[in-house]
């Protein structure tokens, strides 16, 4: 009988890893509140997590394991995205949370973790297998990674040990090294799953599958008949309570360098040899090798950046970005940042990807769309001005789903042209709601798979990009950035940086 080929388990339907603790630095937060403890809980409702399944928080208030369980029942009630609770389901995983309360920076906090970790392995036979979840600043990083590593917890004598790390993975290239380098001294790449919440979204995954599993799309999918690709990721949100981060981040730091980028490297790549975690982190990093490095010319002719100014949104006044709480008066920071980038490789050469980002934009959208070139139209002379490009495009929020737009004759003795839509949504086509992105990240990093999770040189190779971008900005003299009202597009410098290509931003 054939046997199984190990490097495509990813592709199994059904995954149940072995028995574990998750360890949650920063369990008082709202990444655990959101997200972590709602993914954790969904993941058990659905029986892929298996018995014995343990989740250790760690934060500085003194509570107990009661605590603790109420705080996260409270969090299942608000954000799980299956209501009502099932109290069966809530129960046994209840009975799995503990709690260890201490600084950060003190080593007795990580023998208490040492010390219930012990009992928990006795007592729910999770074996020493171990995944830490850092939902902490990365100015405690040190701490927790030299101090996990003094209380051997960071070996796998006895068990796995694994440590998911949340982005900013660094604000420049030499910051990410050095990220990378503490990481380093306690644990083996292998062992490390820096977490883009992006990737486990289900349109990015089935980015994949449209194709490599569609022979009408690979063939097509290359230089001699795209024309050019757009990746858009619009907020209508502004910074809230975040201007602190979002002042030392700015819209290229915060979404193109890790989410972006990614999404770009997922639409350009080649065909994997095998759908796992090496071959396919192999084939982005190749694409971001042969993006063309930009210089400061370039900067200033294929990058572009802005502020929000006040507007309107939805029937509501909002502020301009200055005049956020928060905010210094005197700010560059950009709310808004667009970029070209040319792909210097076989498959790309000559199709421009295009990328634009933005806060207190007109709604919250993301996308990618391939553009195809048009065809000659020699029998539609007449009317070959008024005929559209084809366009795929794969909606990664909200509604997500995939849209082929295509030319079709409109009923009638005359011959009108116009664009029509075919339509693919994943709410009504399989009639369920996606699983949350964490719930399937979660679930790979128990299980071991790095597929969905960003590898040290992927990083690096990303700053190694944005970094003469960014140094071009700080020191290019410019005092006031371009401003764009709320409520809209982006700037007019926007639409003037597609029209020097003879090109358009994609009506969203």
């Amino acid at each position: 009988m054939e046997q199984p080929n190990p490097l495509r388990a990813g592709l199994r339907i059904a995954r149940t890893p072995e028995a574990c603790t998750v360890v949650i630095f920063g369990a008082t937060g709202d990444l655990t509140a959101r997200k972590l403890l709602p993914a954790l809980y969904n993941l058990a409702r659905e029986g892929m997590v298996p018995a014995g399944f343990s989740l250790l928080g760690v934060g500085r208030r003194p509570w107990s394991d009661d605590d603790f369980r109420a705080e996260m029942r409270k969090s299942a009630e608000q954000f799980s995205r299956v209501q009502p609770i099932n109290e069966e389901v809530w129960q046994t995983f209840a009975e799995g949370l503990f709690w260890v309360g201490g600084e950060f920076g003190d080593i007795n906090t990580y023998e208490q973790i040492a010390s219930r970790l012990e009992q928990i392995d006795q007592q729910r036979g999770t074996a020493g297998n171990r995944l830490f979840y850092l939902a902490i600043p990365p100015s405690w990083f040190d701490d927790a990674i030299s101090n996990l590593q003094k209380v051997n917890l960071t070996n796998q004598s006895h068990g796995w040990s694994r440590i998911i790390v949340e982005k900013p993975f660094g604000h420049d290239y030499k910051s990410a090294q050095e990220l990378n380098d503490l990481v380093s001294r306690a644990f083996d790449e292998s062992q490390v799953y820096r977490i883009d919440h992006y990737l486990g979204k289900e349109t990015v995954q089935n980015l994949l599958v449209a194709r490599f599993a569609n022979a009408i799309f690979e063939p097509i999918w290359n230089r001699n008949y795209i024309d050019h690709v757009q990746i858009t990721v619009a907020e209508s949100l502004g910074i809230g309570s975040r201007a602190g981060f979002y002042e030392e981040a700015g819209a290229l730091r915060d979404m193109i360098t890790n989410h972006m980028m990614q999404l770009l490297t997922l639409t350009a790549m080649e065909p994997p040899v095998e759908f796992n975690e090496h071959e396919v982190r192999s084939e982005k990093v190749k694409v971001l090798h042969a993006i063309r490095p930009m210089n400061a010319t370039d900067v200033d002719q294929f990058a572009l950046r802005a502020q929000y100014d006040h507007g309107t949104i939805n029937g509501d006044e909002v502020p301009s970005y200055l005049a956020e709480k928060g905010v210094n008066p005197a700010s560059r920071t950009p709310t808004f940042v667009a970029l070209k980038f040319e792909i210097d490789n076989w498959r790309w050469a000559g199709v421009p990807f295009y990328l634009r980002t933005g806060k207190r934009l007109a709604k919250r959208v993301t996308e990618i769309a391939i553009q195809f070139k048009k065809p000659p139209l020699l029998l539609f002379p007449e009317i070959r001005d008024e005929i559209e490009s084809n366009v795929l495009a794969l909606r990664i929020q909200p509604n997500e789903g995939i849209t082929l737009k295509f030319s079709a004759k409109q009923p009638g003795q005359r011959m009108i042209i116009h664009p029509v839509n075919m339509d693919f949504r994943y709410g009504s086509s399989f009639g369920v709601a996606a699983p949350e992105a964490y719930e399937r990240l979660l679930l790979d990093a128990m299980l071991g798979d790095a597929t969905l999770f960003t590898r040290r040189d992927e990083v690096e190779a990303q700053w190694a990009l944005m970094t003469p971008i960014l140094e071009r900005w700080e020191n290019d003299g410019v005092e006031h950035l371009p401003h764009y009202e709320a409520g809209t597009w982006g700037p007019e410098e926007s639409d003037q940086f597609m029209q020097r290509d003879g090109r358009e931003w994609r009506k969203l």
